[in-house]
């Protein structure tokens, strides 16, 4: 089988993740630069780290006067909660120490940054080796000059402006931190280039390019399949520039897609005479991606619809920090969904969300800005777009185009350079660069302007126009536009809160209730916005449309709209899922579409309104079956078949006159033959008498990363779940693992996320689990006044 990756690199370059002892403090220090500024007294936190997740929440965080142009607004009036109300702004300070083996002294060192929130400014033994703009960007720098034997002292300061940001943007270094130690006869940072030109059944082509320093050298580059097997290798003297161009067969090649995932790799070793002096890894997937007029997207030959959701970076409760366990919970959460793409909006994917993607079988759309030349808030990213744009996309491209999941790059979201000829040269120049740093993937372009866009050609040199929402103007854009495609780049901003359903039911815009609440019947949309059904009819009836990605596949801190106006409201209601990642009833809408393989019945609302009885309870049904039959206490409501009278009507099931009775509400579903096949039911509860916890996974690492999520709901004397609950619970956390913190997707609560204390919402919440370096039983206990505890044993495990 040849050499391990791990073996390879031992003896040419070592790459040390920097995550614990920082010294971090909030405040501006002119000194803390130098190498002999006492930091003792600092918080000693680890990295990846957001300090303003912490809180409190303080509505005069973010309070701003604005008109949000986007939503269509021409009058300034007050908003909070806009970026989360969680103190991001002002200047932090990130110290530590590392030390370098001996010959370091000879050896060309790369210190490299995945996310750094924001304009940071490093420092290494009191000297400034760089700054960086945009805090979403991957940066590196050459700090080789800067280097000493022994311990060397990097200091980090970031710098939050107020009104930088349409969302909560996080603070801090809050993705990986990592110094690479190699010799200069080596490969460059992100040197290496994956494509596969030729696919056919019996072989492939891989074309591998690979920049490196130095002379008289010689790059040995081995693919090895997933178990591990050599499969076959190239040596190349010959270099083009500072460039390898090699070209390695696989046989019988197995393609990547979301439902098979299948991950190469390719080992490069450069020498000089017979001495290794590099060696890198690069995992790659072999698939063929095309975009052709009226056929839409195809992956390896098979016409695909993107099936996606919308993302923003922050994980709920843990803030920005980037965690594997908190993006894993959320890919399978989605998978499980039936969704097959996400786009990262709107910004730069972390390196662990794309690993995750190219591992699970996601489509990526990775996107870069949210601003170009024109502001959306006065300190955005305009004020570097013209000294920074063309560096951001570059490492964008060359840190992530080798993952295969990821199949289209987008230059914006929503820019107001839509408008003007500038905005349309800005739009080329983008896609251009994009296009020489990667000639195999299409750029897109998600847009909210799209008569403009008609008018300018904006729109037309796109390789992949992209429209948010404008549902109305898809067949306009379809016959103006050249490309013979439409991709809804964001869709739906369909508005709900779990749990919670408002009467009476009815199709509204901008819906507003006293408790800031917006209703789980899944008919509620913003000014600019529609519901999800208007999407499916498009997705469904129009061959040309190839695709959508909702937002958002989870709610997120931030942008509480419809209730930017209102306080307390910091978080938004546009999720599927809400913050902890718990299933809103829209969840089982796009399943019932999404998820071709399994079978999907649901019932909403819940059936626990005291007070209401005799009055009309809607009840809907979100399922993959055409019809099915209600029943109220065994009493028949009648069957329910979908039909394209309407949109709701072509993917719901909905008993609209339904009067409300305590006890059991039942469902059967039939096939298209008029067979039942299955049932669910929906009972009133009593009152709530203990609490069950349900964890996602109960075994896990003991790296001190790790996550376990729980879900912590309450039940009543029967075991039925109680839909109302809002009981005041406690956490406790012993033994080899330790609290983490709290969600309960209540977008109105301030209280703080890390405390032991939370109420529930809706008769559930999250506690987060966290591992330590030690092996072990962790217990979990939940309590509550008048409950019986839930208690929950996980293990972690160095395994």
């Amino acid at each position: 089988m040849g050499f391990s990756s791990g073996e390879i690199q031992a003896q040419s370059r070592t790459v040390v993740n920097i995550s614990s002892n920082w010294k971090f403090q909030k405040g501006d220090f002119e000194e803390a630069f130098k190498v002999n500024f006492n930091d003792s007294k600092w918080e000693t936190v680890t990295v990846p780290h957001d300090w303003a997740i912490y809180g409190s929440f303080d509505k005069n965080v973010d309070i701003q006067k604005v008109a949000i142009v986007q939503n269509g607004e021409n009058i300034a009036t007050e908003k909070t909660g806009r970026t989360g109300a969680l103190p991001h702004i002002g200047t932090a300070w990130y110290r530590n120490t590392f030390t370098l083996p001996k010959d370091s002294k000879e050896k060309k060192i790369i210190l490299l940054f995945e996310g750094a929130m924001s304009e940071p400014q490093v420092y290494l033994n009191g000297k400034k080796v760089g700054e960086w703009a945009y805090g979403y960007s991957y940066f590196y720098f050459d700090v080789s000059q800067f280097i000493q034997e022994g311990a060397n002292t990097l200091s980090v300061k970031l710098t939050n402006k107020e009104f930088a940001s349409r969302w909560y943007p996080g603070a801090g270094l809050y993705r990986k931190v990592s110094v690479i130690i190699k010799n200069n006869e080596s490969i460059d940072q992100w040197g290496q280039f994956v494509t596969t030109p030729f696919i056919s059944e019996d072989v492939t082509k891989v074309n591998i390019k690979t920049t490196a320093s130095g002379e008289n050298t010689r790059l040995v580059t081995t693919i090895f399949d997933a178990e591990g097997h050599k499969l076959n290798s190239e040596e190349s003297t010959l270099q083009f520039g500072k460039e390898f161009d090699q070209n390695i067969k696989v046989e019988k090649p197995k393609l990547w897609s979301p439902e098979t995932p299948y991950l190469y790799k390719a080992v490069s070793q450069l020498y000089v005479g017979k001495e290794l002096k590099d060696a890198i890894t690069t995992r790659f997937g072999i698939r063929e991606i095309k975009y052709e007029p009226s056929k839409g997207f195809s992956l390896n030959g098979k016409i695909t619809k993107f099936k996606g959701v919308c993302l923003h970076h922050d994980l709920g409760p843990l803030g920005v920090a980037v965690n594997k366990a908190a993006l894993r919970r959320q890919m399978k959460i989605l998978k499980d969904m039936g969704c097959n793409a996400i786009r990262s909006s709107h910004n730069m994917p972390s390196f662990e969300q794309l690993e995750l993607a190219d591992e699970m079988g996601f489509l990526f759309l990775a996107e870069s800005f949210d601003e170009w030349a024109k502001p959306k808030v006065e300190n955005g990213y305009h004020r570097f777009f013209e000294d920074y744009a063309e560096k951001d996309i570059v490492n964008l491209v060359q840190a992530t185009r080798n993952h295969p999941s990821i199949v289209m790059w987008s230059a914006g979201n929503e820019v107001p350079d839509q408008w003007g000829e500038a905005g349309v040269k800005r739009a080329k120049w983008l896609q251009e660069i994009f296009h020489r740093e990667d000639p195999t993937r299409p750029v897109t372009v998600g847009m909210d302007q799209v008569k403009a866009t008609m008018e300018s050609g904006f729109g037309a040199l796109l390789d992949v126009p992209g429209l948010n929402y404008r549902v109305h103007l898809y067949d306009e854009a379809f016959n103006k536009f050249p490309q013979g495609f439409i991709l809804g780049s964001e869709t739906a901003s369909t508005v709900s809160s779990r749990g919670v359903y408002k009467f009476p039911v009815v199709q509204e815009n901008m819906k507003q209730y006293p408790d800031f609440q917006s209703s789980s019947y899944d008919l509620e949309a913003c000014s600019w916005s529609n519901v999800p059904d208007e999407d499916f009819v498009l997705q469904d009836d129009k061959p040309w449309v190839i695709g959508e990605f909702v937002w958002t596949g989870f709610d997120y801190l931030g942008e509480p709209t419809p209730y930017d106006e209102s306080w307390p409201s910091r978080s938004s209601y546009f999720g599927i899922n809400d913050l902890a990642g718990l299933p809103k009833d829209r969840y089982y809408l796009y399943r019932s579409r999404w998820n071709t393989k399994e079978s999907t019945l649901h019932i909403l609302p819940h059936w626990n309104w005291e007070g209401r009885e005799g009055e009309t309870i809607p009840v809907f049904v979100y399922t993959n079956y055409n019809s099915a039959e209600l029943f109220i206490n065994g009493k028949s409501m009648g069957v329910q078949k979908k039909n394209k009278s309407t949109p709701q009507n072509r993917y719901r099931l909905m008993w609209m006159d339904v009067k409300y009775e305590p006890g059991i509400v039942k469902v059967v579903a039939f096939d298209d033959n008029g067979k039942a096949v299955t049932e669910e039911e929906v009972h009133t509860a009593g009152k709530p008498y203990q609490i069950v916890l349900d964890a996602d996974r109960k075994t896990i690492s003991a790296n001190g990363e790790d996550i376990s999520f729980v879900t912590v709901s309450v039940v009543d004397k029967n075991g039925i779940p109680c839909p109302t609950a809002t009981n005041q619970l406690k956490f406790k956390v012993t033994g080899a693992g330790t609290y983490r913190a709290a969600c309960n997707g209540d977008a109105t609560s301030l209280e703080i996320f890390h405390k032991d204390t939370m109420k529930l919402f809706s008769g559930k919440l999250v506690v987060l689990v966290k591992s330590t370096t030690t092996e072990g039983d962790v217990k979990l206990e939940v309590n509550g006044a008048g409950l019986k505890s839930g208690k929950l044993t996980l293990v972690s495990t160095k395994k």
